[in-house]
């Protein structure tokens, strides 16, 4: 029952002990365990102290932990309650300390969770209630306070997530009408839910829609959690490879292009002759050398990369707008090991637009994308498999090929813009046919040593 008769309202936070392995584990293909059962830790606290900020006599301090001698004491107006699964009242305790109410969420769907935290709650003498889910790192006091004030004049009051479910959920009387016949989990429980709120006669307040964290792609909104809950090391979550040999006419234009991705960006040069390292430090990235050769070079770029996920990128390449994004939301997928983007080449040509067809072709039925493709791959799995074989040419293809008997290769909808100026030095016919003589050889077993020499006489 309420513990003083000034509070009123009440809001309920739904979230999970932060346990390695069992959180977030859409998340754990891309962060690890270690690092996705973090995101839940910092999200929540985060929640916690926009919650706090109803109340000035509460502050959430970070450090704080569970003191025996402590009692919970309701403050003025506002009682916290946190509803939650794994771990243990004790757990939560010494996580977020003393001051909350902690109830595990018990059995059902999320829909009898919620149905039951309300119930509860209006039992006990609230009079507004509001349930919300701790993943949500845009949502501020001020929202949590609009949607107290709107359920003085409606009935209901819900925050629409932008994936077609909804981050809270507010009521003044019970309304179990609700939670019934939903699809949790789908796109259309807001939806579905408005619904049913029509047909009840329900007056419903509406707050502005935000997005809450479950997928690889859903990473960049932890930037707003600000110094709330500061997260540890998670981005970059991708880390950008660039070989390069004397590319001083491309480099300033594919690193310009990457200046606001936020992303880990390492420049691996192989002892070139022109201004390619000068115009590259001009740039927020990492340089470092090695000996000639695009395998090798990749290779030791990946060996000092930080990434969870490495993605090889040709100097004359630019990748889409939102491509960190794409690249995420393919390991949402547990089964995708690596991936790549279809290919769109800097030319209008008819011979051109052929090749791009071919490719593209060959990369959607087959999942053989090349190089030039900005192929990507787990850290993990590419450093298990002893990275790109140290050979002088189809090193690309010969990764992609080993790569498709560990699992599976994802293909990005959207287009790499690579330059056309191997075609255009050599004209479309000779390049075509150069290329696939090289790849026929190679699968009919000659020697790569052989066909890098092949390969350079017919470039001159």
């Amino acid at each position: 029952m309420v513990q003083n008769k000034q509070i009123q309202d009440k809001i309920i936070i739904f979230t999970r002990y932060p346990e390695p392995g069992n959180t977030k584990t859409r998340l754990i293909p891309v962060l690890g365990p270690e690092k996705a059962a973090e995101v839940q830790q910092k999200m929540t606290e985060a929640m916690v102290c926009e919650i706090e900020m109803l109340d000035p006599d509460r502050r959430y301090r970070p450090d704080r932990r569970y003191r025996p001698d402590r009692r919970y004491r309701p403050k003025n107006r506002l009682e916290c309650e946190i509803r939650f699964l794994g771990g243990d009242e004790k757990l939560m305790r010494d996580w977020l300390g003393p001051d909350f109410i902690y109830v595990p969420q018990g059995l059902g769907d999320l829909g009898q969770k919620m149905s039951n935290a309300f119930n509860e709650a209006f039992r006990n003498g609230f009079q507004r209630v509001i349930v919300v889910g701790s993943d949500i790192p845009e949502i501020t006091v001020t929202i949590l306070e609009e949607a107290l004030h709107a359920l003085t004049e409606n009935d209901v009051v819900l925050g629409p997530a932008v994936d077609g479910g909804y981050y809270l959920i507010g009521l003044k009387v019970p309304q179990p009408g609700l939670f019934t016949d939903i699809s949790w989990g789908s796109s259309d429980v807001l939806a579905s839910t408005l619904a049913i709120g029509k047909d009840l006669n329900l007056m419903v307040k509406l707050l502005e829609p935000l997005a809450d964290v479950d997928r690889p792609g859903d990473l960049h909104l932890l930037e707003t959690l600000g110094t709330h809950a500061p997260l540890s090391k998670i981005s970059p979550a991708i880390s950008i490879i660039i070989p390069t040999l004397n590319e001083a006419q491309t480099i300033g234009t594919t690193l310009s292009h990457l200046q606001e991705s936020g992303v880990e960006i390492i420049v691996v040069d192989g002892r070139s002759s022109d201004d390619t390292v000068s115009i590259a430090q001009s740039f927020n990235v990492k340089i470092i050398h090695s000996p000639p050769g695009r395998a090798r070079q990749m290779n030791t770029g990946a060996a000092e990369a930080a990434g969870d996920i490495l993605l090889f990128l040709h100097s004359d390449t630019l990748l889409p707008q939102g491509f960190n994004d794409k690249v995420l939301r393919c390991f949402a997928d547990e089964e995708v090991i690596a991936g790549a983007f279809l290919l769109r080449i800097d030319d209008e040509t008819l011979g051109v637009r052929i090749v791009e067809r071919t490719a593209n072709l060959r990369t959607l039925h087959r999942k053989m994308p090349y190089g030039d493709q900005a192929i990507f791959i787990k850290s993990r799995i590419f450093h298990e498999m002893g990275g790109f074989p140290d050979i002088p040419i189809m090193e690309d293809f010969e990764l992609i090929r080993r790569l498709r008997k560990l699992g599976r290769i994802a293909i990005v909808s959207d287009h790499v813009l690579t330059s056309a100026r191997r075609w255009q030095k050599l004209g479309f016919w000779r390049a075509t046919l150069i290329n696939k003589a090289v790849l026929y050889a190679y699968q009919l077993g000659l020697s790569p040593y052989i066909l890098k020499r092949w390969y350079n006489c017919g470039q001159k």
